[in-house]
Parts: C-alpha cells; sequence; structure tokens
C-alpha cells in the first residue's frame, strides 16, 4: 500500500471508527458509507475537483469521501445532520490528512441557506431516501454551484438524467434539467458500501447553464406547471393543467407553439417555460 492510500479510508477503518463512536447505519438517514478508497478516488476523478475549488459535500457520514476530495487540496465544506459524525469527522481528517482544508457543518442539507464561502462543485454520496429534495434544493439556494457529481440510488439518478420521451422522464427530470445538463457518469457496486444497500446505485453528473433559462419568477410558476402536469400524466396536457391556469387552457397552449393533445412526459423544461411566459403574458 503507497503512502498516498493511508490518507483514506479503508472497510477496517470504517467499521473502526463506526465502533468507536457506537454509530449504526440507519435506513432513516438513508446511511451507507463507502468503503473502498478506489471508488473514492474514481468519483473524485469523474466530478473534476481540482485544488482551487471550493466543494460542498452532504452527508459525509465517517468521511470516506471528505478525504478523497480533501486530497486534492480543494477547500470542503460538509453538511453532516448527525452530530456526532460532524464532531469526529474533523478529528478524522486532521489524522488523516493534517493539511486537508475543511469546514464541518453540523446541519440538516434540507435546511441549509448559507455557507462560510461560496462552493462551486457539488460532490456527494446523497441520502437515497431525500436526495432529489436535496438537490433542488441546494441548486435553488446556492447558484454559486456550477458543476457536480452525486452517488445516488439507480432509479432516482436515470429519472435525473432522461429526456423527453423516456419512459422513466418525469418531475425530477424537467426540474433537474432547469438548471443544467445532466448524464449517467458511472455504474456503483453495491459492494463498496457498508452495509450493503438492497438497491443498485450510480453516479450522475451535472453541468450548470451559464445563465439561467428564466427568471425566478418563472422557474417557481414552471415548477407549479410540471408539478400539475405530472401529478395526472395519464391525461394530455389541456387537461393536467386545467387546475393551475385560470381561462381557455387550449388557447394558452396554441399561443405557446403546442399541441393540446400533448402528454408531460413529451415535454421539455423550455415547453413548459413557454406556457409560462404564455401565462405571464396573458395568453
Amino acid at each position: 500500500m503507497t503512502e498516498k492510500s493511508h490518507t483514506l479510508l479503508g472497510p477496517v477503518e470504517v467499521r473502526e471508527l463506526a465502533e468507536m463512536m457506537q454509530v449504526t447505519p440507519t435506513k432513516k438517514l438513508g446511511q451507507n458509507f463507502v468503503v473502498d478508497p478506489n471508488t473514492v478516488r474514481k468519483i473524485v476523478r469523474l466530478a473534476g475537483v481540482r485544488e482551487e475549488d471550493s466543494v460542498l459535500e452532504i452527508g459525509p457520514g465517517l468521511g470516506s469521501l471528505t478525504l478523497g476530495i480533501t486530497e486534492t487540496g480543494a477547500i470542503v465544506t460538509a453538511v453532516e445532520i448527525d452530530h456526532r459524525l460532524a464532531t469526529q469527522l474533523a478529528v478524522t481528517v486532521a489524522t488523516c490528512q493534517p493539511e486537508a482544508k475543511l469546514d464541518v457543518i453540523n446541519a440538516d442539507g434540507m435546511q441549509i441557506t448559507s455557507l462560510p464561502r461560496e462552493v462551486n462543485v457539488l460532490v456527494a454520496n446523497l441520502p437515497y431516501n431525500v436526495s432529489v429534495p436535496i438537490l433542488m434544493h441546494l441548486l435553488e439556494t446556492f447558484p454559486s454551484i456550477q458543476r457536480g457529481l452525486v452517488m445516488v440510488q439507480a432509479e432516482v439518478g436515470h429519472r435525473l438524467a432522461a429526456a423527453p420521451g423516456s419512459k422513466v422522464y418525469g418531475v425530477p427530470s424537467v426540474k433537474a434539467a432547469w438548471y443544467g445538463d445532466w448524464q449517467i457518469s458511472g455504474q456503483v457496486s453495491r459492494q463498496i458500501f457498508w452495509p450493503v444497500p438492497n438497491v443498485d446505485s450510480v453516479l450522475v453528473g451535472f453541468e450548470k447553464y451559464d445563465k439561467p433559462i428564466g427568471t425566478e419568477a418563472e422557474r417557481l410558476l414552471t415548477f407549479e406547471l410540471i408539478d400539475a402536469a405530472f401529478g395526472q400524466r395519464r391525461k394530455m396536457i389541456r387537461q393536467s393543467l386545467q387546475q393551475v391556469v385560470a381561462g381557455s387552457v387550449p388557447e394558452l397552449l396554441n399561443s405557446a407553439a403546442l399541441s393540446e393533445t400533448a402528454r408531460p412526459e413529451s415535454l421539455s423544461v423550455e415547453d413548459f417555460l413557454m406556457i409560462a411566459r404564455a401565462i405571464h403574458n396573458g395568453n
């Protein structure tokens, strides 16, 4: 084992840390700790983390991925909901990598609204039970994030990266597309986790657009339309939007150059934005 390998956590170190802290991974918090250093370095490499980056990590747990990020020289802001894990994380990282640049925040990733510094990269093994809500919250709250790579349940990852017309295209797909381009960046073996989960995982990467595709007011209305449309996804768009649109939906769709017989899964985020703009313009 090289000297560099000692800066990361393996299966033995992860279990020793958990035993020392009397921590048992819980389904409630969506905890599955990464125990494979090779996978950690793969994630960091695919995320393109550089020394000059300021990285946000959500749910660092025992610090496996954190150490892979700080190893690059990047500065890391880690947000951990579990007080015991948050307290120990700084100690673990300082022990393995005394030169690491790390701030630890003991908070819920779904609730944070400010950070000690601007971040431009998101890298995280997200809690699987709330991965999409956390992603949407972070992208909405911290516009400085320009790119990222997250590990999520395979089913969720494919939804995030889905294009219009896909069988798995839905609310997460359209809302994610508001912010940038998304793609599946890699597969992850179940065996790199402790405990071993009963679902498959994927790595999803994204690049934010240089400029927002719409205003904040347009985003709010567009997201409302998306929720309404996919709430009745088997219906044509003229029917599913009636509950949130005052006036004639067919006229509205016509002004947005869309067919009133279209179904939600065929519409891009730009299509929903066109509907929102037609509403703002009074049809």
